[in-house]
C-alpha cells in the first residue's frame, strides 16, 4: 500500500524524528519540520494544558509562514504523541486540542483506543501506534491505527527486545500500511536499510537530544556524543515500563546499572502531574544504542542534511554493488 499523502509528499527524507518526553518543544518540531522531517513532541510535555494550545498555534502558524515563503520547499508535516495510558487524565483535553488545530499526524503509546482513532480520522489526521510486538500491533490495527511504530532492540526510551529484522519480517506478513521503524537509527545508511527490510520510513529520536534546539541539559548531549551503544542500560525500573537509558547518568544518580531491581509495572503512572515519570526522564537519560553516530552537536537542520547525505550516498553505494554483482562492469556500474 502506497503512503498516505500526508507521509509522502512534503518528505524530503523518510523519517520521523520521534517525540521526546521533557525534550522535544516547539523549536525543535518546527526546525524538524523545515529541514524536510515530520517533527514530533509528546502532548504531556506542555505543562499546564494551555501550554498545549499555545504551542499548536506556533507550530502551525510559523510552518504555514514558512510554506508561503518557500513554495518550492514545504514544510513535512508535524505530528503529537499521546500516551494512551488510563493514568493519563488529560487524554480527552489533548485530543481535544490536536482536534482544534487539525493535526496532521497523531502518534499513540502505552494502549491502543479506538475512540482516539477513530477522533483523528474524523478531522482528517492519520495516527501511527508505537509496539514491541506482533499480538500488540494487530491489536492496534484492529482498533483502527492507519499505521505503525515497531520499537525494536536497542531504541532509545521505552523499547522492546526483538531484532528489527524479526518486527518487520512478522509485520510485513499480514500489514501492508505505514510503517516506521524505531531503533538504533541514526545515520543515512540506516535509513536505507530500514527501508531495505520493509519500512516506508525511519523513526529517530536520539540523535536529535543532542541538537542545539533541543530542550536536553548540556550534559545530556554531551554524553550522547561522547557514549556509545556499548554504554546503554535495559531495565524498567524508572517507568514500570522496560527501556534504554545512559549507563552514565544512572550511576550519577547514585545506582549501580548492573544491580537495579525490577519495578512493579502496575504501579506505572503516565498522569497529567507528571512527577515520577519526569523525574525519571530528568534525572536518568534515555538513549538508543545507536548514538556512535553521533559526533557533535548540530543544528536540526544540519542533522537532518548530513542524513541526506549520508542516505543519497548509501543508495549510490548500494547501486554500485548490486551492479557489480549482477555482472557488470565496474565502471559502467559508478556512471
Amino acid at each position: 500500500m502506497a503512503l498516505p499523502p500526508v507521509l509522502r509528499d512534503r518528505l524530503r527524507l523518510p523519517v520521523i524524528a520521534s517525540p521526546l518526553f521533557i525534550i522535544s518543544g516547539p523549536e525543535l518540531v518546527i526546525a524538524q519540520c523545515k529541514a524536510g522531517v515530520v517533527g514530533s513532541f509528546p502532548s504531556l510535555n506542555a505543562r499546564p494544558i494551555s501550554q498545549l494550545d499555545e504551542w499548536l498555534a506556533q507550530i502551525t502558524e510559523e510552518l504555514a509562514a514558512w510554506d508561503r515563503a518557500h513554495p518550492d520547499t514545504p514544510a513535512a508535516p508535524y505530528a503529537v504523541n499521546q500516551i494512551v495510558h488510563k493514568t493519563n487524565n488529560r487524554l480527552y483535553e489533548d485530543v481535544a486540542l490536536c482536534e482544534k488545530y487539525k493535526v496532521p499526524v497523531m502518534i499513540t503509546s502505552l494502549g491502543a483506543r479506538e475512540d482516539v482513532y477513530q477522533a483523528a480520522t474524523n478531522w482528517g489526521g492519520i495516527t501511527l501506534h508505537d509496539v514491541i510486538t506482533n499480538a500488540f500491533a494487530h491489536k492496534a490495527i484492529e482498533k483502527g491505527a492507519d499505521g505503525l511504530i515497531p520499537v525494536a532492540a536497542g531504541a532509545g526510551g521505552h523499547a522492546g527486545t526483538l531484532s528489527p529484522f524479526a518486527m518487520i519480517q512478522e509485520l510485513r506478513e499480514w500489514f501492508d500500511g505505514p510503517i516506521a521503524l524505531s531503533g538504533s537509527i541514526a545515520n543515512g545508511a540506516a535509513i536505507l536499510a530500514a527501508q531495505a527490510m520493509g519500512a516506508d520510513l525511519a523513526y529517530i529520536g536520539s540523535a536529535f537530544i543532542a541538537t542545539q534546539e533541543a530542550r536536553a541539559v548540556q550534559g545530556y548531549k554531551d554524553m550522547i556524543v561522547e557514549r556509545t551503544g556499548e554504554d546503554i542500560t535495559y531495565t524498567n525500573l524508572f517507568t514500570g515500563v522496560h527501556g534504554n537509558y545512559l549507563r552514565p547518568s544512572i550511576e550519577q544518580a547514585g545506582l549501580d546499572p548492573d544491580n537495579l531491581p525490577q519495578s512493579d509495572p502496575s504501579k506505572m503512572n503516565f498522569g497529567s502531574g507528571g512527577n515520577q515519570e519526569a523525574k525519571a526522564w530528568k534525572d536518568i537519560w534515555g538513549c538508543g544504542q545507536g548514538i556512535g553516530a553521533i559526533k557533535s552537536i548540530p543544528t536540526a537542520g544540519d542533522y537532518v542534511a548530513r542524513l541526506s547525505a549520508e542516505y543519497e550516498a548509501a543508495k549510490a553505494a548500494l547501486a554500485v554493488k548490486t551492479a557489480f554483482t549482477a555482472g557488470a562492469p565496474l565502471a559502467l556500474a559508478a556512471e
